[in-house]
């Protein structure tokens, strides 16, 4: 009888994964070591630059981008963390922005360009609210994980290093931020940043009503 095929697979450690990570449930013919133990952002680099696993979760944004550098990855239709982002919209409580097209022609933060979080979010904005994303200028304050050349027209620019977008946006260096997480000065109850949709909750639910859309 052939052994088991053994592969190595780099995901977050969720709930929905953890029987194959404790071996409660086994995959027939194949052998899988989970490895669950790194942030996003050190898996999907790890990935991107290396092809260090033969499995790996990451953004459908990141995915396509590699495709079209010509990296041989088949992705695999299977969502680990699915989560609505309008609560993910953070402003500048000094700022005076009230909705989303008042960001047009400002900067608007966020970790990277790449995070499926992000590109959830700029759709939403562009689809739902009138704010084109060709029309901010993106402050990031890392590389990407899969390199790329932004068109002409899109605007991303790297904080100086030693700097944190939690703490422009309180200061008031930049309006808006779009977040993966909750930003750390946010968390800690700062006065200073604020939901842009304080009422996202409701906001998500009719999104989904109308759209069917889960991101």
């Amino acid at each position: 009888m052939a052994g088991k095929v053994k592969l190595t697979v780099a995901c977050g450690d969720y709930e929905i994964v953890r029987a194959l990570k404790e071996g409660a449930v086994e995959a027939d013919g194949l052998e899988l070591v989970m490895l669950t133990d790194m942030g996003p952002r050190e898996r999907h680099w790890r990935m991107a630059r290396k092809a260090e696993f033969d499995v790996c979760e990451a953004n459908v944004g990141a995915y396509f981008m590699e495709r079209d550098q010509g990296a041989p990855l088949t992705a695999i239709p299977v969502f680990l963390h699915r989560r609505f982002r309008h609560g993910f919209l953070f402003v500048s409580a000094a700022a005076g922005i009230r909705a989303p097209k008042d960001l047009i022609g400002r900067q608007v933060g966020g970790t990277n360009f790449q995070p499926a979080s992000n590109i959830w979010m700029r759709g939403i904005l562009q689809d739902e609210y009138g704010l084109p994303h060709r029309q901010v200028t993106w402050v990031v304050e890392r590389s990407e994980d899969v390199a790329f050349m932004p068109p002409k027209d899109l605007r991303i620019e790297m904080i100086a290093p030693g700097k944190k977008l939690d703490l422009m946006l309180a200061e008031g260096e930049i309006p808006a931020m779009l977040s993966p997480e909750l930003p750390r000065l946010f968390r800690a109850g700062d006065k200073r940043i604020v939901r842009l949709f304080p009422d996202y909750k409701d906001l998500e639910l009719a999104y989904f009503r109308r759209t069917g859309i889960f991101p």
